[in-house]
């Protein structure tokens, strides 16, 4: 007979959290794999019975700046800071895309997830993560097309490149800092649902995608940054095409505001999360 020590199964006791409670990392990275299934679900569920699949993905950003090019680079005559309008379009068109896309996911990704939420446990906040992560395969294969315009306008990347990283790591957080708050609040208020696309296009129209931020001057464009996405955008044109970085002042002001939204948007979800269950 046996007499070596059967080590005991593993118990997890999940108990609902009070008030205020704590983002547990750790968790998150135990459940990590989970995040990468969820990834590519949503991929799956993407592009699943679609004729096009991923070229989707360049379809979109090209086709719309055509049209921005048309009308409000010869038509209406918008300044591009020197840069041909079509790249300077396009260059702001991939960022705002992602955002826009991670937003709306993230959003109605606890709605979507419903029947898993309601029969087993996991970190809610892998649902809403997953769906922020998920966006950057569209923008990968966008970006090649960047890359071709730049080839074709003979525009040559210099030492700036290097922030590129910082402002795309700006644009994620900032979807999921929205998406946290928008998503926790979709499961109790289903109007939120609504909401989502008007904020989106209220969003674009403040963000400097189809004009330059340096229409505005001053005191006026450091608190044009208060929306994070100004710097990003901004900022990418200034890391991949070159044209004149953004102000500094703009920059700390996103910056600010990008932690802001991150931190209170992972709390709020943390305090709402113990009643997904019952109200989803």
């Amino acid at each position: 007979m046996n007499n070596s020590k059967i080590s005991p199964i593993p118990t997890l006791v999940i108990r609902p959290s009070r008030g205020w409670v704590a983002i547990k990392f750790r968790e998150l990275w135990k459940y990590r794999e989970l995040i990468y299934f969820f990834v590519w679900r949503d991929i799956k569920v993407r592009y699943k019975q679609t004729a096009l699949g991923a070229l989707w993905a360049i379809i979109q950003p090209v086709f719309t700046m055509v049209i921005f090019s048309i009308f409000f680079g010869r038509l209406v005559k918008v300044p591009s800071d020197g840069i041909p309008y079509p790249i300077f379009s396009y260059c702001a068109l991939l960022p705002w895309d992602y955002f826009a896309g991670a937003m709306n996911r993230a959003s109605n990704s606890m709605i979507d997830s419903a029947n898993l939420i309601k029969k087993i446990y996991f970190p809610r906040l892998v649902v809403p993560l997953s769906a922020v992560t998920s966006g950057l395969v569209d923008f990968a294969i966008a970006f090649t097309v960047l890359i071709a315009m730049m080839f074709y306008y003979k525009i040559t990347p210099n030492i700036n490149l290097l922030w590129f990283p910082v402002f795309l790591l700006m644009a994620i957080i900032t979807a999921l800092g929205v998406g946290l708050w928008l998503s926790a609040m979709n499961v109790k208020y289903r109007d939120i649902r609504y909401v989502i696309p008007f904020l989106t296009q209220a969003w674009f129209f403040v963000t400097p995608v189809v004009y330059p931020s340096s229409l505005l001057s001053g005191f006026w464009k450091t608190i044009y940054g208060l929306n994070p996405m100004v710097s990003v955008v901004e900022g990418f044109r200034w890391a991949l095409l070159g044209k004149e970085q953004p102000s500094g002042g703009m920059l700390a002001v996103s910056a600010i505001m990008v932690v802001i939204l991150l931190v209170s948007g992972a709390f709020y979800f943390r305090r709402m999360e113990k009643t997904f269950a019952d109200v989803v």
